[in-house]
C-alpha cells in the first residue's frame, strides 16, 4: 500500500463527524486498523459501518478528551483489539465566537479544556503507550490556521490552537531520541458542522450577514480560490502516519490552499 498503513493501530478523537469522520476512513481504505472515538460510541456507528463495509476494520468507542480516565480507556480498547498502538491523532475540538472583550473565565475553560488539556492528555496517555511499546509512534494533532494567526472574535480558540503547536513541538523536543514523532496538521476554512457553528456565532454577534457569509468572505482569501473540505485533509494525515514522515518531527503543517504564509 503507498502509505504503508496496514496493519497500523490508530486513534482518532472526534472521529464521528467532520475532519475526523474523514480521515478516519481515509486511514481504513489505506488498511490501518482505527479506533473511532468521539463523546459517545453510538455517534461513532456510521463513520465504523462505512469503514468496515468498504472492507476495513475498525471499533468505535466514547470518550471526552478532557477526562484522563476515558482517554486511558480509549488507547487501552486500541491495544485490546490490535495489539498494540502505532499512531493517534487528536483531533477532537471546540469552537467558538466571542468579542474579545466579553470572553469570559467560563468561555475560555470551555474552549481550552477541550482544545489545549484534550490534546495534552490524548497526547501523554499515547506516549506512554509508545514507550511501553520500546519507543516509536506517531502522534499527529490537529492545530489550525488559527494557530498561526489571531483572529477577533476568535482569540480564546486561537489561544487554544497556539497550544496545540507549542504542545507539538515540545513533545517533539522530549520524544524525538525515542523516535516518537509529532506533528500537527492546520486546516483553513473547511466546511464542517464546525464552521457552521463558527458562522452562526457571527451572525449573533452581528459581524456578518446572512448564512454562510463568514465562511465564505475568509474562504475567499485561500488563493487556490475554494474553501477546504475535509477530504482535504486526508493524504497529509496518511503521510504523517505512514514511515514516509519518520524524519519529520515538531512541524505543524499548513493544508489551508493558501490563506497563511508562514
Amino acid at each position: 500500500m503507498p502509505y504503508q498503513l496496514d496493519g497500523k493501530s490508530i486513534v482518532i478523537t472526534g472521529g464521528a463527524r467532520g475532519i475526523g469522520a474523514e480521515i478516519a476512513k481515509g486511514l481504513g481504505a489505506e488498511g490501518a486498523r482505527l479506533v473511532v472515538a468521539d463523546l459517545t460510541a453510538d455517534s461513532t456507528k456510521a463513520v465504523v459501518e462505512e469503514i468496515r463495509a468498504a472492507g476495513g476494520t475498525a471499533i468505535g468507542v466514547g470518550a471526552d478528551v478532557r477526562d484522563r480516565a476515558q482517554v486511558q480507556a480509549m488507547i487501552q480498547a486500541a491495544v485490546k483489539e490490535y495489539g498494540r498502538l502505532d499512531a493517534i491523532f487528536n483531533n477532537a475540538g471546540i469552537a467558538q465566537v466571542q468579542p474579545f472583550l466579553k470572553i469570559t473565565e467560563d468561555d475560555w475553560h470551555n474552549v481550552m479544556d477541550v482544545n489545549g488539556l484534550g490534546v495534552l492528555i490524548g497526547m501523554q496517555e499515547a506516549i506512554k503507550v509508545f514507550l511501553a511499546q520500546g519507543g516509536g509512534g506517531k502522534v499527529i494533532n490537529t492545530a489550525s490556521i488559527a494557530g498561526k494567526q489571531g483572529y477577533d472574535p476568535l482569540a480564546h480558540y486561537c489561544a487554544s490552537k497556539w497550544a496545540v503547536v507549542a504542545l507539538t513541538q515540545a513533545a517533539a523536543r522530549a520524544f524525538g531520541k525515542d523516535k516518537i514523532n509529532v506533528n500537527a496538521i492546520c486546516p483553513g476554512v473547511v466546511g464542517t458542522e464546525m464552521w457552521k457553528v463558527i458562522d452562526r456565532g457571527f451572525q449573533a454577534h452581528g459581524l456578518s450577514e446572512g448564512e454562510d457569509t463568514s465562511f465564505h468572505d475568509m474562504a475567499a482569501q485561500a488563493v487556490l480560490g475554494r474553501p477546504s473540505t475535509a477530504t482535504d485533509l486526508v493524504g497529509v494525515a496518511k503521510f504523517l502516519a505512514s514511515p514516509d514522515s519518520d524524519f519529520m518531527t515538531g512541524q505543524s503543517l499548513l493544508v489551508d490552499g493558501g490563506m497563511v504564509f508562514v
